[in-house]
């Protein structure tokens, strides 16, 4: 029996590597990207590293996100301010018509009170208010509507104004007339004249 010969150089094997990188056997090169997609560790970095870009927000687009909501603030401010300015608008004519509503009505009863001081001056006129009781009560009045601002006009000799004197008589040339005999005061409550004068009219002396 013969055994083959151990040591004798059998037919040549053919040695196949086995590249996932893909390399040219021929150039020997490998392709571009090879690497990565040949070490499994590199390709998850690789594809983590790409995800982590895409979920990433542009700053430009992220101001352009946050717009709306500085419009909104702004609207909102605006609003603010209109509604401030109206409230502080209703309260400085609530105020004023409160003034004028006080200010009518002083001036109604102010204007009742007119013919009581008529007859006291003319019971003054009579000397009938020199002493007494009268007196005192004429005192106080005058004083009560003095404080209130109540000024009587009308005097003799003043210049003759058909905005505040009313003439029932005229014995001059109207050229510049001036107050001759007084028949009824005239009174200003504050700087409104509610009560014209009534009076004759003459030529200065």
């Amino acid at each position: 029996m013969t055994f083959p010969d151990a040591g004798a150089p059998g037919p040549e094997e053919e040695v196949v590597i086995d590249d996932p990188r893909g390399t040219d056997p021929e150039s020997g090169e490998v392709p571009a990207g090879a690497d990565a997609a040949a070490d499994p560790d590199t390709a998850a970095q690789a594809d983590s590293s790409t995800q982590a870009d895409e979920v990433q927000t542009d700053p430009a687009q992220a101001g352009d996100a946050g717009a709306p909501a500085d419009t909104q603030v702004t609207e909102l401010t605006e609003a603010l301010q209109r509604e401030r300015a109206q409230f502080a608008n209703f309260r400085r004519r609530s105020a004023e018509e409160q003034l004028q509503g006080v200010a009518r009505g002083k001036q109604v009863v102010i204007e009742k009170l007119l013919p009581i001081l008529d007859d006291l001056e003319r019971a003054r006129e009579h000397g009938d208010l020199d002493e007494g009781p009268f007196r005192a009560f004429a005192d106080k009045l005058t004083t009560v509507l003095d404080g209130e601002k109540l000024v009587k006009f009308a005097e003799p000799g003043d210049v003759f104004d058909p905005e505040i004197h009313e003439a029932i008589q005229n014995d001059g040339s109207g050229d510049e007339p001036v107050v001759n005999l007084v028949y009824r005061a005239g009174y200003r409550l504050g700087d409104k004249v509610i009560r014209t004068a009534m009076v004759t009219v003459t030529d200065p002396a």
